[in-house]
């Protein structure tokens, strides 16, 4: 297997280890990647019931990916991270009892103590805090890091957004944030 596909393996077996104690599922949705992390992802699937894959061909696109990804989840608590390794999913569990307990979002922030940019250079550290405070400015919502692609949302919140995010870009949670009634 690739590099991708062995990041998967490695996401999952972290995410067995930190949700030990919630019942959740992970919905795995591949682009049809040449390494075959769809392949070892179903794989997963056979062993496990919590985990679901679905290999998009002919489609490509994070935020696509994303929207497909939720519609397909059934929990009442929604949450996306990438597979890359660049998320702390020692923080999900947090996260999702964040939004059990009222919230509509909650972002796992690159901008707050103890979140990282991690090797972003010093311009695209600019450029990312330049894009954040414009998306702030434009969507109205205090957030931290609207542009993160770690975040969780309440069931009621996607149901509310999901038939006006376009599924174009990459920058899903800012789509969210800016649809539906707050």
């Amino acid at each position: 297997p690739g590099l991708s596909a062995l990041l998967v393996r490695r996401r999952l077996d972290r995410l067995d280890l930190v949700l030990a104690e919630v019942d959740y599922e992970v919905v795995v949705v591949d682009d049809d990647s040449p390494d075959g992390t769809w392949r070892l992802a179903e794989e997963a699937a056979l062993r496990s019931r919590r985990i679901r894959v679905l290999r998009r061909i002919g489609r490509r696109g994070l935020s696509s990916a994303v929207l497909e990804g939720l519609a397909l989840a059934q929990g009442e608590v929604l949450a996306v991270m990438d597979a890359d390794g660049q998320h702390d999913e020692a923080i999900l569990p947090t996260m999702l009892d964040a939004v059990a307990d009222g919230a509509d979002v909650c972002i796992g922030s690159r901008a707050v103590e103890g979140g990282s940019y991690g090797a972003f250079s010093a311009q695209r550290r600019l450029v990312s805090w330049g894009g954040a405070q414009l998306a702030r400015a434009l969507v109205g919502a205090d957030v931290s890091d609207p542009m993160s692609g770690f975040f969780a949302l309440s069931r009621g919140r996607w149901e509310a957004t999901r038939a006006d995010v376009s599924g174009r870009g990459f920058k899903i949670l800012l789509e969210l944030l800016a649809r539906g009634e707050r």
